[in-house]
């Protein structure tokens, strides 16, 4: 039987059956180019996020690494600083473990940075013991969904745990959600269905979040779309259980005086 479960206060996820695989998504490298760019200077992450992976490849042990998307950041072009820092990132994971590629919207060109032993799988996704990864930014291949597991990225999962007055930084966060039946059908043509879909917080803490619970189902691509996030339930890196999104929302809403 194969599992998945987040390694607790760690954006990782572990998958457990015939091969241990650990999941990280959206590291976004190059992320502080566009931050220079705007005028704010922040050093780079990426020897953080790669001492990070390899400590928790040395304590897991798993027989590969999945980065599930947008492992670089700058589009439609990529900076210097992606040229000299990815490739030197991959070399050195893919040094310790087996590593693959799920392409997520922010990969253009990652193939020509990655090492030839770093395999890149296109957007649509890849099934692989039986569980189905893909980033979220576009549609999968129907044929993921057949999958006992399905894992995905691209949304940033966050909430937001306001006060009184509204405010409150949005801390990363795990969804477990099911499937919309009438989102799959109207996309497809035709009836799927699937397992309950995992959504992974984005690996670099530049990214933020995005709050949960102002989420509408036309934001952020097909995600809010396939899914039914108002049924998901949320937890935080440390494990706490929040509960269901819809009751999250509620909550949030009375707090802040919007429902009275």
């Amino acid at each position: 039987m194969t599992t998945a479960r987040p390694i607790l206060n760690e954006p990782l996820l572990l998958v457990e059956g015939r091969r241990k695989v650990l999941v990280a998504a959206d590291l976004h490298m190059g992320i502080e180019h566009q931050l220079w760019l705007g005028g704010a200077s922040v050093p780079s992450q990426t020897g953080k996020m790669l001492a990070g992976l390899k400590l928790r490849v040395g304590e897991v042990e798993p027989d590969r690494v999945i980065l599930l998307g947008d492992v670089k950041h700058n589009l439609p072009w990529t900076s210097f600083q992606e040229r000299s820092e990815v490739p030197s990132f991959l070399q050195a994971l893919s040094d310790m473990v087996e590593v693959e590629i799920v392409a997520g919207n922010h990969d253009l060109g990652i193939a020509e940075l990655a090492p030839p032993e770093v395999s890149v799988h296109p957007p649509g996704g890849v099934v692989i013991d039986s569980v189905g990864y893909f980033h979220g930014h576009t549609w999968p291949d129907p044929e993921v969904f057949r999958a006992e597991i399905l894992v995905a990225s691209h949304l940033h999962p966050a909430v937001r745990l306001a006060d009184r007055i509204g405010s409150g930084p949005p801390e990363r966060a795990w969804v477990r959600t099911p499937l919309s039946r009438e989102g799959l059908r109207e996309e497809y043509g035709r009836d799927l269905e699937g397992p309950e879909m995992t959504i992974v917080p984005a690996y670099n803490p530049l990214c933020g979040g995005y709050p949960l619970d102002a989420a509408t189902r036309e934001d952020r691509g097909p995600i809010p779309r396939m899914a039914r996030l108002d049924l998901s339930r949320v937890y935080l890196l440390d494990g706490t259980d929040l509960g269901r999104l819809d009751r999250i929302r509620l909550v949030q809403a009375k707090r802040t005086g919007k429902l009275r």
